[in-house]
């Protein structure tokens, strides 16, 4: 944490220990115990609501793409683990998620959205904040949206992969719009105009 109580990339994420619903049942855990992987860790305003659930759905169907690339996904809201596991216990087509296939995190207390610059004082609830952790616990990645509208999973996916690029290739940089497969950059006055000379 800065002076100024924000969080930046490059700075270690803030640890938690918390109650999270996963497979239908209460599990304690700690950011920490995910050292070693990559974490997606996703901050959403309230169950029961509107646009979450199209995100938290959208993460889930995709679930396998970030496991695959040795990640995992948390999502956050300060609501309680008794209201996620009612929500993930109603139906889709009432408005519930059905089951979903990483833990959804309670943060009653806002400590962690308040850890993380997430939380929005005058509504209570947490912003659409989205952190990319790698395996040593750094941030290297954060966004932040407002309330009323949605994130991007194929953004998230190639963002994360990125960032796994760039950090088995340290001698690399990825250009804007990178995805997988696409050339890279070497970050060098000569060496540079290699990749500026094919696009």
């Amino acid at each position: 944490m800065t002076a100024e109580g924000c969080i930046r990339v490059g700075q270690e994420a803030p640890d938690f220990t918390a109650t999270a619903v996963f497979d239908q049942e209460f599990k304690t855990i700690k950011l920490s115990d995910y050292r070693g992987q990559y974490v997606v860790l996703f901050f959403y305003p309230l169950d029961f609501t509107f646009v979450c659930p199209t995100e938290i759905i959208a993460f889930s169907d995709r679930y396998k793409e970030f496991s695959a690339v040795k990640t995992e996904v948390l999502g956050v809201s300060v609501d309680s683990e008794f209201s996620h596991l009612a929500w993930i216990q109603t139906d889709k087509k009432q408005g519930g998620i059905g089951d979903i296939d990483y833990p959804l995190v309670s943060d009653i207390k806002k400590e962690i959205s308040t850890n993380y610059n997430v939380l929005d004082p005058d509504a209570g609830v947490a912003l659409r904040g989205l952190f990319i952790i790698d395996p040593e616990g750094t941030i290297q990645h954060a966004t932040v949206n407002n309330l009323s509208f949605g994130r991007s999973v194929d953004e998230t996916l190639r963002t994360l992969k990125a960032i796994q690029y760039v950090q088995s290739h340290p001698d690399e940089v990825c250009p804007a719009g990178w995805q997988e497969g696409d050339q890279t950059m070497i970050p060098d006055p000569v060496k540079s105009k290699e990749y500026f000379a094919s696009v």
